[in-house]
């Protein structure tokens, strides 16, 4: 496999992209901006004015977008992947989006001809910049094993989850557990400041005990220095939660605790936070 179609050049899909190309994969790309291709296309990728263009003749397409509403657009649309894929093109979906969607995605295609696979990742742009994704699939374990060199190119953390929908069943609790996390640590700041403490020597402290996480390891410091640059973009992380609520709902899980989460989110964003990155949940603890 070596001929890739790629569709969403954003913060995550730029660094995916360019480490299947530094893999010697031979990408062609789509994104509804150009502009936010052009370092791809300065070095080597190939660029396509529409979606239909961009996947035929492609062994494999990957997809990494917005939003549920993108990603449907972008498989079902007349001029979408579906409708325009080569008969056993493997078509992957690395966008976190509702396994409702990952399902159907996966019977259409199957009905084509194609192989679905739901494949979101975990590990903001420095993961994805650095290869180093942690990639939770979704579909056939016969279609799984035959990309996953191709995941390996991205990740370092890769699972077979389970049938169609397990890959985005499992970034929901990825979701969920980080929520309760970043609050944590953001809570643990906002009383360390409160109390008068040296806050990077309190994270020191505190960082590699039972208290330690990867988010106080990574997005701590990030606070600390009034970075508020998206890694993970807080409307996209608000998507998701509301995804992982509704999912919940569906099975009867009660989940105050990541509930109680996206009403922080919720009031960031109605103050115009939401293109910051997660870690501006500390705002919400700022008086």
């Amino acid at each position: 496999m070596k001929r890739i179609g790629f569709i969403g050049i954003g913060v995550m899909g730029k660094g995916m992209a360019r480490n299947l190309m530094k893999a010697g994969y031979e990408l062609t790309v789509y994104t509804r901006t150009k502009e936010k291709a052009a370092e791809l296309i300065r070095e080597g990728a190939q660029w396509r004015d529409t979606i239909a263009e961009c996947v035929r003749e492609q062994e494999a397409v990957i997809t990494m977008v917005g939003y549920p509403k993108d990603v449907e657009e972008v498989y079902f649309s007349e001029g979408g992947i579906i409708a325009n894929a080569a008969k056993g093109t493997y078509l992957i979906d690395m966008t976190t989006t509702s396994p409702k969607l990952s399902v159907r995605i996966n019977r259409e295609a199957v009905r084509r001809g194609l192989k679905a696979l739901d494949a979101p990742v975990s590990g903001g742009d420095v993961g994805a910049a650095d290869g180093t994704l942690s990639i939770m699939a979704g579909g056939t374990r016969e279609d799984f094993e035959a990309c996953e060199e191709l995941f390996r190119a991205m990740g370092k953390t890769i699972h077979y989850e389970g049938t169609a929908g397990s890959g985005q069943h499992t970034k929901m609790a990825n979701q969920i557990a980080l929520g309760g996390a970043l609050a944590g640590v953001c809570e643990a700041l906002a009383y360390g400041k409160a109390a008068g403490l040296d806050l990077q020597v309190m994270l020191d402290s505190i960082s590699q005990g039972a208290a330690g996480s990867w988010q106080m390891s990574n997005i701590a410091p990030k606070i600390l220095s009034d970075d508020f640059q998206p890694g993970f973009f807080m409307k996209h992380y608000i998507k998701d939660m509301k995804i992982a609520v509704e999912e919940g709902k569906d099975r009867a899980v009660s989940m105050p605790v990541l509930e109680e989460i996206l009403n922080m989110y919720e009031q960031l964003s109605q103050k115009g936070m939401e293109d910051l990155g997660t870690q501006a949940l500390i705002h919400y603890y700022e008086k």
